[in-house]
């Protein structure tokens, strides 16, 4: 597997979280983060959101077991709880990710969701829209959007100076 390569730095991610944060703004808010990349960027949401002054409530959802692929991610996929303090039902609901690609994961976190009540409307926040869409899956709110090559991986990295997106090649 070949080194990653940065796309975007740090300033880049941050601006674009503030962006995001803007564009979502209201009071109140209910943000639901994708496991696990999404419930990172939702937790940075909240947070820009709360200093502009909104209530925000929070909930994760681990898609693990509505995933169309679960014969490919193997015997003892990592599982984390799903947790939705409040009702759905009747509510806005934001649903984050981090990198948009196919619209499988959001196809199956909408199933998921709908099996905890019936929103009166989602929408859909990801940091980076990387293209390549298989599904008719549209975000509300982007971040950053990188056209990537369909042999290549799109990531939301951790690095000593805060968030940065790196795609790799994974497919020689």
């Amino acid at each position: 597997m070949s080194s990653a390569r940065v796309l975007f730095d740090a300033a880049a991610v941050d601006r674009a979280l503030d962006a995001m944060a803007v564009a979502m703004r209201a009071d109140p808010l209910f943000l639901v983060g994708i496991q696990r990349g999404g419930a990172q960027v939702a937790d940075a949401l909240q947070e820009r959101l709360v200093r502009q002054g909104c209530r925000v409530h929070r909930g994760n959802l681990d898609i693990s077991f509505y995933r169309d692929d679960l014969d490919t991610i193997g015997p003892n996929p990592e599982v984390r709880p799903t947790r939705l303090p409040f009702d759905v039902t009747g509510r806005l609901i934001w649903l984050v990710d981090d990198v948009l690609y196919t619209g499988r994961t959001i196809r199956a976190a909408l199933g998921e969701l709908f099996d905890y009540g019936r929103p009166t409307a989602i929408r859909l926040a990801v940091l980076v829209d990387r293209g390549g869409r298989q599904l008719p899956i549209a975000p509300d709110v982007v971040g950053l959007r990188h056209q990537a090559p369909m042999d290549c991986s799109v990531k939301l990295q951790s690095g000593p100076e805060g968030w940065r997106i790196v795609q790799r090649r994974v497919r020689p």
